[in-house]
């Protein structure tokens, strides 16, 4: 009798388990990473950068442009941020959404944050808005029956267009 194992290998997340082990002096947070290394942005695919904050591609996306936007500093609740970051944030979003549109032409978004481990922020020490694009039928039987999601957008080209789409928009938050 066959066994009825079904294996999916993804051997791209071992970079992002070793992402989350703090390496000698650098900082655990992704997002700080991200921050301090400019230089390394498309291999992070950080497709826009702020005076105060980051818009990066989800390297785990629910779908195809989930995009998550983060002040740069490092801080676990709302009530933290000063109000020219919330409001940098909200135009973040909003630009984000607006190049979103234009090259993926979703049907909807759902946009929000997680704020604590018990609300399933997997980063729960530095708060950051999740942008992610809805269309018909993007949750399936893989998702619902399989729990595997299907993603259809490259990161690197995605991070590629949409970097170009920012350089475009001429955007100075």
């Amino acid at each position: 009798m066959a066994e009825n194992n079904i294996n999916l290998w993804a051997p791209w997340r071992m970079s992002y388990i070793k992402s989350l082990q703090p390496q000698d002096n650098s900082p655990s947070c992704f997002l700080c990473q991200y921050w301090a290394t400019p230089e390394l942005d498309a291999e992070h695919y950080v497709v826009y950068r702020s005076t105060q904050s980051l818009v990066v591609l989800n390297l785990f996306p629910y779908t195809g442009g989930h995009v998550l936007v983060a002040p740069s500093r490092h801080v676990p609740q709302l009530t933290q941020l000063s109000n020219e970051e919330h409001i940098e944030l909200s135009c973040l979003i909003t630009q984000t959404q607006m190049v979103l549109d234009r090259l993926l032409h979703p049907e909807g978004y759902n946009i929000g944050m997680n704020i604590g481990r018990v609300a399933g922020a997997g980063l729960p020490d530095h708060i950051h808005y999740h942008l992610v694009p809805r269309w018909s039928g993007d949750t399936n039987f893989m998702s619902n029956v399989g729990g595997v999601r299907v993603i259809s957008n490259e990161l690197r080209e995605l991070h590629q267009q949409m970097s170009a789409a920012w350089s475009r928009s001429g955007s100075n938050s």
